[in-house]
């Protein structure tokens, strides 16, 4: 395929990950990871690296959505900033060490991570399994402890970590309005180190392709963002219209059929 036709794939993976970011308040990760290593194999990109610079290069991408979201929900007073400043170090810690270091992890071991991860995404959302709040949030050095942890996966996974603030906020007592909000700013951490993380980690590797840095592909990264910050208001508007309970089943089908396809890519 000609260089400039592969605009197009990642215009379109921008353009769905935007929607359903908006539409249903997840992180374009679990989409963008599968899609991307197929794509970059199909782009004949070095095999052995497919996975690493999927999930770099997802991380990479969410950071300019996981700012517009943050910004949106500030305006609306509904981020919990105490929250988040105590979660943050831990957050960037977290996600920059775990990013760092998945490149002495094989790619077998990323995909079958993230499979499993992914499974437990889908089918939490599919059956609308929700922690009830009976407990309140733990001291400043619990919840630093609780970021880094958030924040680990979170870089092995290339997500903003909402599906798993967001639970752990609301079983905290903290309103779901607001955990969504706090979760959406934390995503900000989250993205930047990974991005920085990944970056670090796949710098001087042989075999990447151009306009690489590190694990980060920037022509994929830069056409994603793009498209991504516009269809999300286009998202936000119609999760006032739609079903959501019905979409976030058939989304979580969707991550389901991915995960099976990740394995199936990398085996």
């Amino acid at each position: 395929m000609d260089t400039i036709l592969w605009i197009f794939p990642y215009l379109g993976l921008g353009l769905v990950v935007g929607f359903f970011a908006g539409l249903l308040g997840i992180g374009g990760g679990g989409i963008m990871v599968p899609l991307l290593t197929m794509i970059f194999m199909v782009q004949g990109f070095d095999a052995a690296q497919l996975v690493h610079m999927a999930l770099g290069t997802s991380m990479a991408s969410i950071v300019l959505t996981a700012m517009s979201s943050a910004y949106n929900h500030h305006k609306h007073g509904a981020v919990r900033w105490d929250v988040w400043k105590q979660m943050a170090l831990g957050l960037l810690l977290g996600t920059f060490i775990l990013s760092f270091f998945t490149s002495y992890l094989p790619r077998t071991f990323l995909a079958i991570f993230f499979s499993v991860f992914m499974t437990y995404v889908a089918i939490q959302m599919f059956l609308n399994i929700k922690p009830k709040p009976h407990r309140t949030l733990p001291s400043k050095p619990g919840l630093g402890f609780v970021g880094f942890g958030i924040g680990g996966i979170s870089a092995l996974v290339a997500i903003g970590g909402g599906t798993m603030s967001v639970p752990f906020l609301t079983w905290c007592n903290v309103k779901i309005q607001h955990a969504i909000a706090t979760s959406a700013a934390l995503g900000v951490p989250i993205a930047v180190a990974g991005a920085v993380g990944y970056a670090i980690a796949g710098w001087g590797e042989q075999g990447l392709p151009a306009y690489c840095v590190g694990y980060v592909y920037l022509p994929a990264v830069v056409l994603i963002s793009l498209v991504s910050i516009f269809t999300v208001p286009f998202g936000v508007r119609l999760s006032h219209r739609l079903p959501v309970g019905l979409l976030k089943k058939v989304f979580a089908v969707i991550l389901l059929l991915l995960a099976i396809k990740m394995l199936d890519i990398v085996f």
